[in-house]
C-alpha cells in the first residue's frame, strides 16, 4: 500500500482513516478501533496524517510522530470547507487528509505531554475556583435572611464570617450557624487547594 497523505477523524471507539498516494488518488479507507490504530501505523511507511484539534488529537499525533509519520493537527474550522457531502466519519476523515495537504493550512501545535499537564494544573484551578464561588454566593443570600450583610470579596467573608456568627449567637439558630461554619471550612479547604496549585 503505497499512501502518502492520510486524514484521521478522530472519535472515542472507532477511527475512520482515509489515506491517497501520491497521484491523490484513494489507496486507504476504513474504520480501525482504538487499539488498532497505532498498530496499523507502525506498519506503514512514513506519511503526512492530519487530524482535527480535539480531545485525543495531541497524544495521537505524539504517538504517531514517534513511529516516524509526519503527524499535523488543524482547527476544525480550518477542514469544513473541504468537506464535499454530509457530515460523517468517512467524510470527514476525507476531508481531513484533503486539508492537510494543503500548502497554505494552518496546524495547531502539538504540545507535549508538560504543557498539557500545565494546562490541566489551569483547568482543575478553575473548576475548584468555580466551585468555592458557588458557595460563597448562595450563602451570602442565606446570610441576608438573617440580616448578615458581608463585604465583598472572598476574603473579606472568609474571615469576617466567624466572628460575625459568635456576634449574632442569638438572632440566628444554632443549626444555621453550624451549617454556615461547615461551609465556610469548606470554603477554606477550597482556598487552600487554589493556593497550592499557585505554587505549582
Amino acid at each position: 500500500m503505497n499512501v502518502t497523505t492520510e486524514g484521521i477523524d478522530l472519535a472515542k471507539n472507532v477511527f475512520s482513516v482515509h489515506g491517497v498516494g501520491k497521484d491523490g488518488k484513494v489507496v486507504l479507507r476504513r474504520s480501525v478501533g482504538r487499539a488498532d490504530l497505532l498498530p496499523m501505523f507502525a506498519q506503514m511507511p512514513r506519511c503526512l496524517i492530519g487530524m482535527e484539534a480535539c480531545s485525543g488529537a495531541h497524544h495521537f499525533a505524539r504517538e504517531l510522530r514517534g513511529l516516524g509519520h509526519d503527524a499535523r493537527i488543524m482547527a476544525p474550522r480550518f477542514v469544513a470547507p473541504y468537506r464535499k457531502s454530509g457530515k460523517n466519519d468517512g467524510n470527514d476523515a476525507e476531508a481531513i487528509c484533503e486539508a492537510v495537504a494543503r500548502p497554505t493550512m494552518r496546524f495547531v501545535a502539538v504540545k507535549s505531554v508538560e504543557q498539557q499537564a500545565v494546562l490541566v494544573l489551569h483547568r482543575v484551578r478553575k473548576e475548584v475556583s468555580d466551585q468555592r464561588t458557588a458557595l460563597i454566593n448562595p450563602l451570602r443570600g442565606m446570610l441576608c435572611k438573617f440580616g448578615v450583610v458581608l463585604p465583598r470579596g472572598r476574603y473579606s467573608f472568609r474571615h469576617k464570617l466567624p466572628p460575625v456568627l459568635e456576634e449574632r449567637a442569638n438572632a440566628i439558630p444554632d443549626l444555621a450557624r453550624r451549617l454556615f461554619r461547615e461551609v465556610n471550612e469548606r470554603i477554606g479547604a477550597l482556598d487552600a487547594q487554589i493556593l497550592a496549585y499557585d505554587r505549582e
